[in-house]
């Protein structure tokens, strides 16, 4: 389902990040960055915690709002019962809204935040995202003092948290419109393979984008995939060359644009995360569009919806995708 929003504006982001993306190529787009992992807390869901702190100190500082002022809180991660937003959040603002997307979670606050903010029911809302490289392998896969080898396929889960606020008020940059994702499921298994996991859901929902907005490639300045990393990114650009004789020319991935990868070997196939696309979205894209550099943005957020248990069932892995547009005002 595709949707458009009148009145529904960014007021202003903030964005911390720990040490691998603070060596990529977007620094300078990040409010704060640290050089380890632990920052000075003693587990890694504690530092995780940590960063979301961070970042609604951050933006409550340079959007001049107090705590109470904020109408609504939405966040989500991906420790088990969102325990990064919640235990971050609180004391932040007048209600609260847990969600789960997975490394979708960014795009559906903001739908979320959107619908309710042009139904009326709030005057601003907080849209926030965490996830952390430590405390994400330690749950999904196997802790990394364990030392298990990862394929070239494999996903490296960014570090930091992301906070975005939305506003009524008008500002130069909106949300213009959103297509809400389904849930995809083409039978893939391998969890160090993200890529082509989530893949099919991006196809779905840009197909549906297009066909329910009637609009094409050429409408929009850049298209992002968050976060398919590079094997994920040529399935989605094959896909559409080989069916619709369409190429994406202006279309990157969040995960394969947040490192260096060619000289973050441990990165492999690219960022992943909640926070991935995140950190690209509110950083650097947010920049492009407050300075008119690009007019209209279309950012696709995907989601792998699966647990360890499941895995272990020998189960296959479901994806999602929304879809946001982000447009200069």
């Amino acid at each position: 389902m595709t949707f458009s929003f009148q009145d529904v504006y960014i007021e202003d982001t903030a964005t911390i990040c720990g040490p691998y993306e603070k060596r990529g190529p977007f620094k300078k787009y990040f409010d704060k960055t640290y050089d380890d992992f632990s920052f000075g807390e003693r587990s890694w869901e504690k530092a995780e915690i940590h960063l979301v702190k961070d970042a609604l100190h951050m933006i409550l500082k340079k959007t001049g709002y107090t705590k109470e002022e904020i109408d609504l809180v939405i966040g989500g991660d991906l420790l088990n019962q969102i325990t990064a937003s919640t235990y971050g959040s609180l004391g932040v603002g007048n209600g609260f809204i847990g969600i789960y997307g997975a490394c979708s979670t960014s795009a559906l606050g903001l739908i979320v935040a959107s619908c309710l903010l042009q139904a009326n029911y709030f005057q601003n809302s907080l849209c926030l995202v965490s996830s952390h490289n430590m405390s994400s392998e330690k749950q999904f896969r196997y802790p990394t003092e364990y030392g298990s080898l990862r394929p070239n396929s494999a996903t490296f889960t960014a570090t930091g948290a992301a906070v975005c606020m939305l506003t009524k008020n008008k500002r130069d940059v909106r949300i213009e419109c959103a297509t809400l994702g389904r849930i995809v499921d083409f039978d893939q298994k391998d969890v160090n393979d993200m890529g082509r996991v989530m893949a099919p859901s991006v196809l779905d929902t840009l197909t549906r984008h297009f066909e329910e907005s009637g609009r094409t490639p050429q409408d929009y300045d850049l298209i992002v995939t968050g976060d398919l990393g590079i094997y994920g990114k040529e399935i989605v650009r094959e896909y559409f060359l080989k069916n619709y004789q369409i190429t994406l020319d202006h279309y990157d991935d969040c995960g394969v644009m947040l490192y260096h990868l060619a000289s973050e070997k441990e990165i492999q196939a690219g960022g992943s995360g909640p926070v991935c696309s995140a950190l690209v979205t509110y950083g650097y894209l947010y920049s492009l569009l407050k300075e008119k550099k690009m007019k209209r943005i279309l950012l696709l957020a995907t989601g792998a919806l699966f647990s360890p248990v499941m895995v272990y069932q020998k189960q296959s892995i479901p994806s999602i995708c929304h879809a946001v547009s982000l447009e200069a005002v």
